[in-house]
């Protein structure tokens, strides 16, 4: 396994990151117990999790990850200095999380205390915020009409920014929080945060998550400008599609227990002809290389040298196996070229 410092914080963290977000649904804590014991046997030390999981996202699951994530900790005390773990406060939009309003300063520090209390430990190595107040392109609203930027009111979100800065500090001081993280943001959001950190002496967001795969690139070159030339770490989540980029959706498919099988709050928007068709020519890439067409997709983003950890998932254990093996895989230059060449004619499978 390799190590990498996370953005300018003085944190190592394994360049797999094991994303937990079916924890509490499709994942029972034997199934926690086990995915955690492999993850760390192959020398992984990063956890993402996030107060909204398991997901999809419902009242009878909410911090239910978080809480099975504090079952292991709490039976395994010694593992919690060795671990990088993440958490992130979600929202608006979900009635059942603080009425369904957005991310304010007001409510930081319980949200923080909450996560600690269901994580069973006194601190977090991150906390992100889970997605930007306001309006913004992520998910399936890519298309041009989906965001009006012009109905924007630039001077109230950087006031609440400030405020939100302002809030974990406090956490941060108060010892819960060690850094703080962005999650679903674009240029301009991670650059006002930095901004505004720097003008008030306040703490510096060191990494950002976003959706980043062969069938969602949307973050090249701007958002990854941003993170390398600030010394942000780019942390990409969903790098097998929701996993449509292991091939097992071709033809309809839907496999038990999967992904797709669960009714999300943004519905199945990944299930389109072009994603199956991208997806077809990447398994065609994968059949040529005697690999799965879920490893070339994860070495793909492995091989990326602005790429800091890359986020990956499973609900059973010869998936998780699977992903861990794609890290050892190169990809030569015949085949990045050929898939360069699918990129292109499937640039945005999706919308």
């Amino acid at each position: 396994m390799k190590y990498t410092k996370l953005g300018n914080s003085d944190l190592e963290v394994s360049k797999i990151c094991l994303g937990t977000m079916t924890f509490g649904l499709q994942n029972v804590q034997k199934d926690t117990d086990e995915q955690i014991a492999y993850s760390m046997d192959q020398g992984i030390n990063f956890w993402d999790t996030a107060e909204l999981y398991a997901v999809p996202p419902s009242k009878k699951t909410y911090g239910k990850t978080e809480e099975m994530l504090g079952d292991w900790l709490s039976r395994n005390p010694g593992k919690r200095e060795e671990l990088i773990i993440m958490s992130k406060i979600a929202g608006k939009g979900l009635s059942y999380i603080r009425g369904g309003d957005k991310i304010l300063a007001k409510y930081i520090e319980q949200s923080v205390d909450d996560s600690l209390k269901r994580l069973q430990t006194d601190y977090m190595d991150v906390y992100q915020l889970h997605w930007p107040n306001r309006p913004n392109p992520h998910f399936n609203r890519h298309a041009f009409t989906a965001v009006d930027f012009a109905k924007v009111d630039r001077e109230h979100e950087e006031e609440e920014i400030l405020a939100v800065l302002q809030a974990l500090d406090k956490c941060v001081k108060a010892g819960k929080i060690r850094y703080c993280g962005l999650s679903n943001e674009t240029p301009w959001g991670i650059e006002k945060y930095l901004q505004l950190a720097k003008d008030h002496n306040l703490p510096k967001m060191i990494s950002v998550q976003n959706e980043f795969s062969l069938i969602q690139t949307k973050d090249w070159p701007y958002v990854t400008e941003s993170c390398v030339l600030n010394d942000v770490a780019y942390l990409p989540w969903s790098p097998l599609g929701s996993g449509a980029l292991s091939g097992k959706y071709a033809g309809g498919a839907r496999p038990e227990g999967s992904r797709w099988t669960y009714e999300g709050r943004h519905g199945t928007f990944r299930d389109q002809p072009r994603v199956h068709e991208a997806v077809a020519a990447y398994k065609a890439i994968a059949d040529k290389n005697n690999i799965t067409v879920a490893q070339l997709s994860l070495a793909w983003c492995y091989q990326l040298d602005w790429v800091t950890s890359t986020i990956i998932g499973a609900t059973k254990m010869t998936q998780l196996k699977d992903n861990i093996d794609a890290f050892d895989v190169t990809l030569n230059e015949d085949t990045l070229k050929e898939i360069y060449e699918v990129r292109r004619r499937y640039a945005i499978p999706y919308a």
